[in-house]
């Protein structure tokens, strides 16, 4: 395998959505509020969408979504929608779009973006594969006059409407603003990728003039008058008329006369919605915070001497010239930071250790035991991060029933006086709320015995320094590991569940009112139990303190300590998962095909939409959520989990889940959903003794008894060998996450890059103390305390020396993408802008 083909391109995207202002009233209205909500999507293709905010014209959302980008895509788009309750629609009422190749300019802070207007032909997605000839005219029976030779070969990408695409493709000559000649496809059904092959042939001449064989090769400019138009429709059934899924244009004056021209190009919107959005309309303004990552990771050779230089951090004394603290030191936002070293030190297995030497020098900074790890400190998000990546199974196992449980009753929870409504009973609210909260106290403190072991032991490790530096606060041991597991942990899940994966439902205001009251008192009592200082409690609010004081007992005092004694211990015995009560690892509408059929019919109605769960030990659906499941899969049935061809089904987001006698094919609501179904459940599968090595990327045809000959092979029966290789999972033993040491290395490759400056400012600031120079460097925003100014500096002059390496790498990568690829391919469609800003940024560097 040549290097080139050895690179990945890994990108993935953090959005929070704050909030929108000014959005215009709405018409006939009393006050003109609208009920406001939010969407995301790539290109088109929905991806996430936030709680609708009512009675409103300033939404404020503040929703996070995280997720791994599975396709190229031109445009992040937010739409901002209203939701018309008569009419039982929806209403775009616009959208921020931004390129992809401009993430990068905002990454990482807040900004307002204006809201531009949304019209449908603006709306498109796709490319379009052409071929176009000029033939010269020829002598019989007198001058025939040149034609223009149009093939249309094939469409990629094309974008769905109302759930299917039907495209076929319209092409038209243009003199001027004079429409001479138009010809057209067949229709194409239900695909996104439609083969047409299809040669139109187009006369040249003009009503009324002549034009001979010479005069026409000479007078080349004649050729500018003429303009092909090729459109693309999709074919509608029914009064509302075809819908326009974009547009080329091609001067015929850009087409040699020889060679002629075949390429790809981008499909555009039309031309009047383009000149109508950049028109000021006033639609508002929605605030957005963007974190975008794009990663081209190398093999894995390259990132030996950076990977082997951050791995030796814990044996480095004093642990301050240690490469991973200097990480930590340049960059402010320590989460960026955390999030790939504790990966890379989870997967080599050095994370217990890396934990050790931040928390002791944290500690050993510190005189109050009140302030420890109070601070946004390398250590604190690292163990912020530690807890996220191990404990998602055990956070759900522990609060999903509770969690459930709010989200489906809706009771009212409200206690603050000048919050209730009229006809709102206080005791009726207080009486919801205690029992909720006691249910989360009680499921979290009988817990212990399901916590991870590397949990456990980074807890192990942070009492024992408590104990070591502050002998005399007993108390110490128990707040430092609740400042964590409790206010980091427990009480953000409860707080934002949809955030942390326990949930796919919008959540109404006031559900949403009820987990943060629940959140806010499960932190205020473990602070009061693990402390014992409820006298000296200022309540911040007084209609709470009643709440607080019936959680003030010796049995709940005991219960916490009992379980924040037993998490710190690292000779804790996990209770068996086999045993263990089914956990939801992930749930979800989505398509499939009728299970079970003797053969494939191509048409829609074999699919039917169902509710997917995947628990701890099954794969199951059923016509609706608690109702009998239809078909239940044994995890240790799943023989592999991978995409499915979009022809097999001319149809996105494909995949299947392959058990030993047959295959469920089933369709993903959008590409991310797609991803994450497809690794979680090879995640969960991935120990079967079983589980299979190849298999066919196509789909079985009983009729033929053969797989759709497309990239698959023919094979004569379903159980027959596959013919590609299965993905490969690379999953740490006991913590099921997967892992990519190189793509981890990579990312903190390129945090290092863009800090170099301040890198090269402490390099020079180190020769000058080392030479007893009087004159001092300045380093901005830094707050340095270099213990050893040799060591810094030799793990300095390293570090820099391991970047610029692969960054001349990354280059030389970079400059062979560029010249290898053709302006034109399929890769690199003309009027692909984002490619040009590559092509610019690389070729000329």
């Amino acid at each position: 395998m040549s290097e080139e083909n050895e690179v990945r391109i890994e990108e993935q995207l953090r959005v929070k959505i704050g909030e929108a202002k000014n959005i215009p009233p709405r018409n006939g209205s009393v006050n003109g509020y609208r009920d406001v909500y939010c969407s995301l999507c790539l290109d088109k293709e929905l991806i996430f969408r936030t709680s609708v905010v009512e009675k409103t014209l300033n939404p404020f959302f503040g929703e996070e979504f995280q997720f791994e980008i599975p396709r190229r895509f031109r445009f992040l788009t937010f739409y901002v929608h209203d939701r018309e309750r008569s009419a039982n629609r929806d209403k775009a009422l616009g959208k921020v779009a931004i390129k992809r190749d401009q993430l990068k300019q905002y990454n990482g802070k807040d900004h307002w973006f204006a809201i531009t207007p949304v019209d449908a032909d603006s709306e498109v997605e796709g490319k379009i594969f052409v071929e176009l000839k000029i033939e010269q005219c020829s002598k019989s029976n007198g001058f025939a006059s040149p034609r223009l030779i149009v093939n249309v070969i094939e469409c990629s990408d094309l974008g769905i409407v109302n759930g299917s695409c039907d495209p076929y493709v319209v092409a038209t000559l243009y003199h001027g603003i004079t429409r001479l000649e138009t010809k057209r496809t067949k229709v194409k059904k239900k695909t996104t990728c439609p083969r047409f092959d299809e040669t139109f042939y187009f006369d040249l001449s003009i009503k009324g003039q002549n034009h001979d064989r010479n005069s026409f090769k000479l007078q080349n400019t004649t050729l500018s008058c003429f303009e092909i138009r090729i459109m693309v429709m999709h074919d509608v059934s029914g009064v509302f008329g075809n819908v326009f899924l974009g547009e080329i244009k091609i001067p015929l004056s850009d087409v040699p006369l020889e060679a002629g021209i075949k390429a790809w190009y981008l499909l555009r919107p039309r031309e009047v919605c383009l000149k109508s959005e950049n028109k000021k309309c006033d639609k508002g303004s929605l605030r957005l915070k963007i974190e975008y990552t794009s990663d081209y990771v190398l093999s894995s050779r390259h990132y030996d001497p950076l990977r082997n230089l951050l791995l030796k951090s814990p044996e480095i004394r004093p642990i301050t010239s240690s490469t991973a603290c200097i990480l930590g030191e340049i960059v402010s936002n320590k989460v960026q930071v955390a999030q790939p070293l504790v990966k890379l030190f989870i997967h080599y297995e050095k994370i217990i250790a890396f934990i050790r030497v931040l928390a002791e020098r944290e500690i050993s900074k510190v005189t109050d035991p009140n302030t420890i790890f109070r601070g946004n400190t390398l250590i604190s998000k690292c163990l912020d991060e530690l807890m996220k990546l191990i404990g998602m199974r055990y956070l759900h196992e522990t609060l999903r029933d509770t969690i459930d449980k709010i989200l489906t009753e809706k009771k009212p929870c409200e206690i603050d006086p000048s919050r209730l409504k009229d006809g709102d009973n206080l005791s009726e609210n207080l009486q919801n709320l205690t029992n909720y909260v006691d249910n989360a106290f009680k499921a979290i403190t009988n817990s212990a015995l399901m916590c991870p072991q590397l949990m456990c032991e980074a807890f192990g490790v942070l009492k024992e320094l408590a104990l070591q530096y502050f002998p005399d606060c007993r108390e110490v041991c128990y707040s430092v590991i609740s400042g964590f597991i409790f206010l980091r942990f427990f009480a953000p899940a409860i707080l934002n569940p949809k955030l942390f994966e326990m949930t796919d439902q919008q959540i109404d205001p006031q559900t949403s009112r009820s987990l943060t009251l629940v959140s806010k008192t499960v932190q205020s009592i473990v602070n009061i139990v693990s402390s014992r200082c409820l006298n000296s409690q200022v309540f911040k609010e007084d209609y709470m303190a009643f709440l607080y004081k019936s959680f003030f007992t010796d049995q709940h005092i005991e219960s916490t300590r009992v379980f924040l004694e037993l998490i710190s211990s690292s000779a804790i015995v996990s209770v068996p998962r086999m045993n263990a009560i089914p956990v939801i690892l992930k749930e979800s509408l989505m398509m499939k095909r009728s299970h079970g059929k003797k053969r494939i019919h191509l048409k829609f109605r074999t699919f039917k939409k169902r509710y997917f769960c995947l628990t701890t030990q099954t794969f199951f659906y059923a016509k609706a959520k608690n109702k009998t499941p239809l078909c239940q899969i044994s995890i240790s049935d799943i023989l592999a989990v991978e995409r499915l061809q979009e022809e097999s089904f001319k149809m996105k987001n494909m995949f299947q889940v392959v058990q030993k006698d047959r295959a469920l094919y089933i369709q993903a609501n959008n590409c991310v959903e797609e991803k994450e179904w497809i690794d979680i459940l090879t995640k969960v599968c991935q120990t079967n003794q079983n589980r299979l090595t190849e298999y066919h990327p196509s789909a079985y045809i009983g009729k033929t008894n053969s797989y759709i000959p497309l990239l698959s092979c023919k094979a004569t029966n379903e159980s027959a060998p596959g013919c590609c290789p299965v993905s490969v999972v690379s999953v740490p033993a006991d913590i099921g996450v997967h892992i990519d040491p190189d793509r981890e290395v990579a990312r903190i490759h390129n945090i290092l890059l863009n800090h170099i400056k301040t890198i090269d400012d402490l390099i020079t600031l180190c020769i000058s103390k080392e030479q007893q120079s009087s004159e001092t460097v300045p380093i901005e925003e830094s707050n340095f305390i270099i213990e050893d100014y040799a060591s810094f500096n030799d793990t300095l002059k390293e570090l820099k020396k391991c970047v610029m390496r692969l960054e001349q790498a990354h280059k030389q990568y970079m400059r062979r993408v560029c010249i290898r690829t053709i302006y034109g391919s399929e890769q690199a469609p003309i009027g692909d802008d984002n490619y040009l800003m590559m092509l610019a940024k690389h070729c000329t560097s």
